[in-house]
């Protein structure tokens, strides 16, 4: 049988790795090569002309529809399978109308991804499950909000608090030109053309910062953590996935004051200010990691007990993990009502 040449395209090197141990599972696949941005992708595309492509969605100087479209055009043999966060009407249409074989979500198991390959190198399409009544709606898509990575989520955030662009880029760590190219493309993604009319946007659509933005509302108090309610701080940038494990930490611990984050900056300011007792983290947080992102909530609050989660459960993940102060590494589809009850309990009595 023909070997199955895969190339990932994932700005992000943990999910890449975890993607390629999955890939290597499955025989007669071998993975020529790895991407993590748009123009990276498209000359590699070209030169190594790899049968089945990977690909999310979030990656620097990638626009996915336009991109995908041209690569499409000029790869027709190839099989394209988009691997993303996103689950956003536009996104689903748009790439499955420009050629993509199929679209799946980043936080189903890894045994449906593997399925997902088999079934596109057979010739079929793909659509994760939770995606289909998106495609039987017979109304097209309304217009979308837009995609904004957890990177520009943290610029926004500090820019709605009045930071200068010096002092955004000290504290993200970045150069002050990062901050103004950032800028630049949220300014062009929200159609707005200055700070303050990009603040007066997220003012007036505070979903465009996720959910977050609530939480801050929330915090009545600097208490130390021996005076606090349970404070639970769940970290993780796919928002449908956020939504489902508070809803199932509200139903196992009702007394529990519930808090979220999508990156690392906005968990580690959440932390320093409620000082939580255990804390839920992705290990794949956009552009950033959760690895990171626990070393820096320890940090802050060395009491929290940190539970990585993962929808790539790899053994080197659980190593960085449990490096970086981590009491426990949980399977994504592991987690129902029941297992998560049984964590409380084990971590807090």
């Amino acid at each position: 049988m023909q070997t199955i040449r895969v190339l990932l395209a994932d700005d992000h090197a943990i999910v890449r790795s975890g993607i390629r141990n999955l890939v290597e599972e499955i025989p007669n696949l071998e993975v020529i090569g790895e991407v993590g941005d748009g123009p990276t992708l498209i000359k590699t595309v070209a030169e190594q002309k790899p049968t089945l492509l990977l690909v999310d969605l979030s990656m620097p100087n990638f626009d996915p529809i336009k991109d995908i479209r041209q690569i499409r055009v000029e790869n027709a043999e190839m099989k394209i399978l988009v691997v993303s966060a996103y689950d956003d009407d536009a996104y689903v249409h748009g790439l499955l109308a420009v050629g993509v074989d199929g679209y799946h979500l980043k936080d189903q198991p890894l045994s449906d991804l593997k399925l997902a390959i088999s079934r596109i190198i057979a010739g079929e399409r793909w659509v994760s499950s939770s995606l289909l009544h998106k495609l039987v709606e017979k109304k097209p898509p309304t217009p979308s909000a837009p995609v904004i990575t957890s990177r520009q989520r943290d610029i926004l955030k500090l820019l709605q608090e009045g930071l200068d662009n010096q002092s955004i880029a000290v504290e993200l760590n970045l150069s002050v030109k990062t901050i103004e190219n950032h800028l630049t493309r949220i300014y062009r993604q929200l159609n707005v053309q200055s700070r303050l009319e990009a603040v007066n946007y997220i003012n007036e659509h505070p979903e465009a910062l996720g959910m977050l933005a609530k939480n801050f509302k929330k915090l009545k108090t600097n208490l130390p953590p021996e005076k606090q309610e349970l404070s639970i701080l769940v970290v993780d940038d796919n928002r449908r996935y956020l939504s489902q494990i508070q809803r199932m930490l509200a139903r196992v611990c009702p007394s529990a004051v519930l808090y979220e984050a999508d990156s690392t900056l906005s968990a580690q300011r959440l932390a320093q200010k409620i000082y939580p007792q255990l804390a839920f983290i992705d290990v794949v947080l956009g552009e950033d990691d959760g690895i990171r992102c626990a070393r820096r909530i320890k940090a802050v609050s060395k009491d929290s007990r940190i539970i990585m989660i993962s929808a790539y459960p790899d053994r080197e993940f659980r190593r960085l993990s449990m490096e970086a102060g981590a009491v426990a590494f949980l399977d994504k589809k592991d987690l129902d009502a029941r297992s998560l009850k049984q964590v409380v309990e084990d971590m807090i009595g």
